[in-house]
């Protein structure tokens, strides 16, 4: 597939609203710019047809072949070696003709003093002139020293007509040269690109070519191979973890609020709802008890809406071993975005914004700065990005994520009611493929109070292995006899479990019918009796 042109700028990326401010900047004579994108390749296609336009010489650098002559201009003859990066810089301040000079992947030399200060020399000398020096790098690097000397731009992934023209090439030389199979409606096309949504121009077009070399067609039932290729994406970006939408709310015990919630929500997604009036729902935070079902229902909202789910984890936004937090976040938010309509489940919020208060003392301010840009982009984002946000403990959590606008609604997730418990106990009976009704339920869920989710599923769990050990099929008594032997977080955590849960009372909204149940069950006895 490699005959497909997709690095070409014109029409695909012509209206992108970023290069037509990269075009004024240029025509400003701006002296130095920064570009973030992968896609150097698409990035040198654009750049080329922009000093086209614009009658300037193009030149490239980089660090194997130096400065180099882009664009076959009558330019003066360049030095012979310009590796060495004060070197190429000094050469571009001797060039006599206007010109575009794309420097790449120039971001590790900005950590040597020499080089910055050489950088911020050239960008004064160039404001008399029609250059412009333009840093191409996948990463956002910028000394303090140029902040004030540089603009930068993020280059985003290819949009959706940007890849229905890649798509139009590539059918265009299947069909030309009879290589495969293309089975494509508009629909199915439609449905196929969107799949592609949040690949660069080169990812999508492997992701095409794998499709195609799998069973020689291109069809509607390849849009499994193309979500493969995007989960494979994401995961290599170290900051998301994308979760196939598997779950089902049916899997999820109780919380008859959340479920109506949600229901009401379905097509609110869809163009329908635009017409109608209706903004994109921005998100939800679950807080409640630990292992009462607040990841799984993230899991479920995916499912139910038939969306894709990704899991920002904030403990690697401020992971030293991937690099800047603020950079990471940006990442993750560009990457989440760039799959839009989707669900982002940020797991934990908590965890990553408990420093926030202590931030200037403790860490130099970089959690406050990650948290600004979190509270930020939750309030003012356009894309329908919608972000669960999961929580256990209220005393890490600043007051301002729960400003009316950044969530839709706060529900609170508490231990399961006898009804709830039973709903439980007979959805983990028939994944293992256990019939229910071979149990008496409401015997175990009134002996499981103040037992949570996880904790039943445990009980299920743990009968089956009871059974297993005895050669013989799981019985009452195996899950009466875990149920005796268990001592349920409501006991070991019970003062932690009841401030929760005064906190929720008027600040959030019971995700379940009954609400809040009066009180926890009293500690267990010696034997774990209650």
């Amino acid at each position: 597939m490699s005959s497909a042109p997709s690095g070409s700028p014109s029409p695909r990326s012509s209206a992108a609203p970023w290069l037509e401010e990269l075009d004024i900047l240029i025509r400003a004579r701006y002296p130095l710019l920064y570009l973030v994108s992968w896609e150097e390749h698409r990035v040198d296609a654009i750049l080329a047809e922009l000093a086209r336009s614009h009658g300037k010489g193009l030149f490239h650098w980089s660090i194997t072949k130096g400065l180099r002559n882009a664009s076959g201009s009558r330019a003066a003859p360049l030095p012979e070696d310009t590796r060495n990066p004060v070197d190429a810089l000094a050469a571009i301040e001797k060039l006599t003709e206007p010109a575009l000079v794309v420097l790449k992947d120039f971001h590790p030399y900005l950590e040597d003093k020499g080089v910055v200060r050489a950088v911020r020399e050239l960008a004064h000398s160039l404001k008399s002139t029609f250059t412009t020096v333009i840093l191409l790098t996948p990463t956002l690097s910028i000394p303090i020293e140029l902040e004030k000397e540089v603009h930068v731009l993020d280059v985003p992934l290819p949009g959706y007509s940007d890849l229905l023209l890649l798509l139009k090439e590539i059918v265009a030389v299947v069909r030309k040269g009879n290589k495969a199979t293309v089975e494509l409606s508009r629909e199915h096309a439609d449905q196929l690109i969107k799949a592609a949504l949040g690949l660069t121009l080169s990812e999508a077009e492997n992701a095409f070519a794998k499709a195609i070399a799998h069973d020689g067609r291109l069809a509607v039932g390849d849009i499994k191979r193309i979500q493969d290729e995007k989960r494979q994406v994401i995961r290599k970006s170290g900051l998301l973890e994308y979760y196939p939408p598997d779950e089902s709310l049916g899997n999820v015990g109780g919380l008859q609020n959340l479920k109506a919630w949600l229901g009401q929500r379905t097509a609110a997604f869809g163009e329908k709802a635009r017409q109608f009036g209706l903004p994109e729902p921005r998100g939800l935070l679950l807080l409640g008890v630990q292992g009462c079902g607040k990841s799984l229902t993230a899991k479920a909202i995916s499912a139910h809406w038939n969306l894709p789910l990704l899991r920002l984890d904030m403990g690697r936004i401020f992971s030293g071993l991937i690099g800047s937090s603020e950079e990471n976040l940006r990442k993750a938010i560009q990457v989440a975005e760039s799959v839009a309509p989707v669900v982002l489940w940020v797991d934990e919020i908590e965890k990553g914004l408990s420093g926030v208060a202590s931030s200037s003392a403790g860490d130099t301010g970089v959690s406050a700065r990650v948290f600004g840009t979190l509270l930020t982009w939750l309030q003012e984002k356009k894309a329908p990005v919608f972000v669960v946000a999961t929580a256990n403990r209220i005393d890490g959590l600043p007051p301002e994520v729960l400003r009316k606008g950044r969530f839709d609604e706060i529900f609170f997730i508490d231990l399961p009611e006898h009804a709830e418990r039973r709903e439980i106990l007979r959805i983990h009976l028939e994944r293992r493929k256990r019939n229910p009704e071979g149990y008496d339920l409401e015997a175990l869920a009134a002996q499981t109070e103040g037992f949570s989710g996880a904790e039943l599923e445990q009980v299920v769990i743990a009968g089956l292995y009871e059974a297993f050990a005895e050669g013989m099929e799981l019985g009452q008594q195996h899950m009466v006899r875990t149920i005796r032997e268990t001592f349920p977080l409501s006991v070991t955590m019970r003062v932690e479990i009841n401030r929760l849960r005064e906190w929720a009372k008027g600040r959030t909204r019971p995700a379940s019918l009954g609400g809040s149940p009066e009180g926890l069950p009293a500690p267990a006895a010696p034997g774990g009796r209650r």
